[in-house]
């Protein structure tokens, strides 16, 4: 956790743009009710728009996130004509996207052919017009011009963002404005993790959290599917430690299908050391006893190698399960280096560390080799490996791989280290600060349930632990975010009420990991947009 007993910015300017006030649409948003264009982002002037008596000068799609970049310019924008218009491709990749896009705005799907009048096209970009260098991927250029849009990036994930851009775009019965979007995510990871193993929610919860993802742009679910309290997803290598409520393995993989399809990626956890009560009890040799014989609870015997073999078998069956790049290894709150003196409170691990690593191994050595042997089990199937940062164990001679992603949840623990003191060792890491971006049933220990309000004024990705930023300079190797459902207390809310509660946070969350600067948008506007944009 993140949990046990140890327990700022998005609107955008183009630089040096004219902000230029509203304009009103006759035929466009809200067609005939004079109400003002669409704003979200800030719009810069196209130079060669010139005034017509029939079009004011068009602003921003209003979305969430809102886009970073938007040129204006004079025209009807583009409404969906149901039933008439198409949405056609130039790349036949781009399917999935196209009849997703197609199938939510009631329009046709036209397959590959050139784009008429009321069609939106999506392609791969092949002219020049997007700088690859400013977004890569997930950036993208969407056009509405001449009563027609064109949506164009250099991978399918910027063609999906543009579509989602789109569809918000021309929600409620609203046009999406003539001009053009250039847009680009400030962070490559943006990611919301459920823990799935203290409570279980059902398939269809799922489902539709990863459909909310998908619409505001974000590209990861962390699934933690194993603790102390149960084991979530069915296992043929040790079925008898799978919890009554759980998951198929035909059912993620159809989970696993639907992220795809909104270009997110599944990040697994099985936790360890710690939090492998779901394993002790079918294996009760494996648990951690002190030198008193009391047994740790969780925790399993690193000294044992019986222990790594059950893990990495786990570890291994899952592999195919989830295809994606990162695989979560936990490794925090282990207790056995909480004791005072881990050497005298574990006897054992004392020892299998000197043999280990010689006359002067520690029980911290031992932990993260532990920590890394499982990052060597996960890498031969193409996984990035990340751990909590109360997993980087100070005080011995072995040091975390550094490959190993630091995943950046608390300042709380003992022998707690800064953000710094990653980041300066030139470590990448990922900010999960339960500050801001906790959410944990019930409340326990001092955690409260966030605010979106609070993340959307006063959180960025740069504030890494409690409410103080890090350097700018180290901008760079904070690679994105993570908002977090922790399931201490599995009654406190019901699915329903997770859902509920977590929803303007996650808005605003990504609105921050999109861009980092101040947003546009007043809350109470952000929270009225949201309610429009559903």
């Amino acid at each position: 956790m993140r949990r046990g007993p140890v327990a700022a910015a998005g609107g955008v300017a183009v630089v040096g743009a004219v902000v230029l006030a509203v304009g009103f649409w006759p035929g466009g948003d809200g067609a005939g009710s004079g109400r003002a264009a669409p704003s979200g982002g800030r719009s810069a002037a196209a130079p060669s728009a010139s005034p017509t008596k029939s079009y004011a000068l068009s602003k921003a799609p209003a979305t969430i996130p809102a886009v970073r970049e938007h040129t204006a310019a004079r025209g009807p924008g583009w409404r969906p004509d149901e039933g008439k218009g198409r949405v056609v491709v130039g790349d036949g990749a781009l399917a999935d996207e196209a009849k997703l896009l197609a199938g939510e705005l009631k329009l046709k799907y036209g397959g590959e052919s050139d784009p008429g009048k009321g069609d939106v096209q999506l392609t791969l970009d092949d002219d020049g017009e997007q700088d690859g260098s400013k977004g890569g991927d997930e950036s993208y250029t969407l056009t509405v011009k001449g009563e027609r849009v064109r949506i164009s990036a250099p991978a399918e994930a910027g063609v999906f963002y543009g579509t989602r851009t789109l569809k918000q775009a021309v929600s409620g019965g609203r046009t999406a404005p003539e001009g053009v979007v250039r847009d680009r995510p400030a962070k490559p990871q943006r990611g919301f993790m459920i823990d799935i193993a203290r409570k279980h929610f059902d398939l269809k919860w799922l489902e539709d959290r990863v459909r909310e993802l998908g619409d505001l742009k974000y590209n990861q679910l962390g699934l933690h599917f194993s603790d102390d309290q149960a084991f979530r997803i069915e296992s043929d290598s040790h079925p008898e430690i799978v919890s009554s409520d759980h998951l198929t393995k035909d059912q993620v993989r159809g989970l696993v299908k639907l992220a795809e399809s909104r270009h997110i990626t599944v990040v697994p956890e099985i936790d360890s050391p710690g939090h492998l009560g779901a394993v002790t009890r079918e294996h009760p040799s494996l648990q951690l006893r002190n030198a008193r014989g009391s047994v740790t609870r969780g925790a399993v015997d690193i000294s044992k190698p019986e222990a790594a073999k059950i893990v990495d078998e786990l570890l291994k069956e899952y592999a195919e399960l989830f295809p994606g790049a990162y695989w979560h290894l936990g490794a925090d709150e282990y207790l056995a280096l909480t004791a005072r003196d881990p050497e005298a409170s574990y006897p054992q691990l004392a020892a299998a560390a000197r043999e280990r690593y010689g006359a002067g191994g520690r029980v911290q050595d031992l932990a993260t080799g532990w920590l890394n042997d499982r990052a060597d089990t996960v890498r031969p199937f193409g996984k990035k490996p990340k751990a909590w940062n109360d997993g980087f164990f100070r005080g011995g001679s072995t040091q975390a791989a550094d490959d190993i992603e630091v995943a950046y949840w608390t300042g709380k623990e003992i022998g707690a280290r800064e953000p710094d003191e990653y980041l300066k060792a030139g470590r990448k890491l990922v900010n999960y600060n339960d500050e801001y971006l906790y959410y944990v049933l019930g409340q326990p220990q001092t955690f409260r349930y966030p605010t979106g309000q609070r993340i959307y004024e006063s959180w960025t990705p740069l504030v890494v632990r409690g409410t103080k930023p890090v350097s700018e300079r180290y901008d760079d190797q904070i690679l994105g975010g993570t908002f977090a459902v922790w399931g201490d207390l599995a009654d406190a809310q019901t699915q329903e009420q997770v859902a509920a509660g977590i929803r303007m946070p996650l808005r605003a969350t990504v609105q921050k990991l999109w861009d980092p600067r101040k947003p546009a948008r007043a809350w109470k506007d952000f929270v009225k947009l949201a309610d429009e944009v559903r």
